[in-house]
């Protein structure tokens, strides 16, 4: 009979590649270093190779250890689903759900909905991560997370996708800007002024810039910002003007500004809000039933001041 690997090991050969030290991924798995490194040993022991050169003074993964830390992730990943599949049948949306979303969205969505959330699925322990899109979904793909929230279109590999609802997009203005005094703004208006943005690696920048059909980024180096509440404030100040996600803005992110919004008339004005999961998930039907209470709660009008 084939002498297996145990989930234990492959759970800690993950730890100890995501850690880089053994110290810090014994804390992880709740366990003491020598465990821990024993495990290790074990493994090697049953898959008879080498996972980890212990000749460096820092942790360093052979070229068969890196292949089998991937394969053991994936293993432990399908455990998990399996875990979190039997545990929705029995009740959905209860246990433990990693959410990953994206800086424009979350602060913005998340305290509307999650309150009433939590409410109807006591049981449901969910953790959240912010980060920028392209990490976010590198991290869904190793298993790192279960679903991701973020702006579409955006190419996400094999997951599946369902659309929450629609997220136009406002000009923010100075209020004593020329185009303040329009009742909308069409996009070539855009062409010739300082459109601030986000900075690359941000989605919302690409989407802006296909909403006002701006090809040429050149048109916006130097007017650069990390977050919203920055980009607002450059505004403010008379820098320029900028797209803005009308979901940011029911949420009170102009409150304390001299900022006014108009709507942007446009072919494609606004952007989507989706969740993704990926493809080959056991958890389906409990993701779906998570993107319908999400869609379902962020219909509800949040209290911001009118703009103006």
């Amino acid at each position: 009979m084939m002498n297996l690997p145990s989930l234990r090991h492959l759970w800690h050969l993950r730890a100890l590649h995501d850690q880089g030290h053994f110290g810090r991924a014994a804390e992880a798995c709740h366990v003491t270093q020598s465990t821990l490194s024993a495990s290790i040993k074990e493994l090697e022991g049953v898959l008879e190779t080498t996972l980890v050169d212990r000749s460096k003074r820092r942790v360093v993964f052979t070229p068969v250890g890196i292949e089998t830390v991937e394969r053991a992730r994936k293993i432990v990943k399908e455990v998990e689903d399996l875990v979190g599949f039997t545990t929705a049948s029995r009740e959905p949306l209860s246990g433990t759900l990693r959410m990953g979303t994206i800086p424009t969205i979350g602060p913005f969505l998340l305290p509307r909905v999650l309150p009433s959330l939590r409410q109807a699925y006591s049981r449901l322990r969910l953790y959240l991560v912010e980060d920028l899109t392209e990490r976010l979904i590198q991290s869904l793909h190793r298993g790192e997370l279960d679903v991701v929230l973020l702006a579409l279109p955006y190419d996400c590999g094999a997951v599946e996708t369902v659309t929450l609802f629609e997220d136009p997009f406002v000009v923010g203005l100075p209020r004593e800007h020329l185009l303040a005094k329009e009742t909308h703004v069409k996009p070539e208006r855009l062409w010739h002024e300082d459109l601030l943005l986000l900075k690359d690696g941000h989605c919302l920048r690409d989407h802006a810039l296909a909403a006002c059909r701006l090809a040429d980024r050149r048109l916006t180096e130097g007017f650069e910002a990390t977050s919203l509440t920055t980009l607002v404030q450059m505004v403010d100040n008379g820098l320029g003007t900028t797209l803005l996600p009308s979901l940011a803005v029911d949420a009170g992110l102009l409150l304390g500004t001299n900022v006014v919004t108009r709507p942007l008339f446009a072919d494609e004005p606004a952007r989507k809000i989706g969740l993704v999961w990926r493809r080959a998930t056991g958890r389906r039907s409990e993701f779906r039933l998570l993107a319908k209470e999400l869609a379902e709660r962020a219909k509800m009008k949040s209290k911001t001041a009118p703009r103006l």
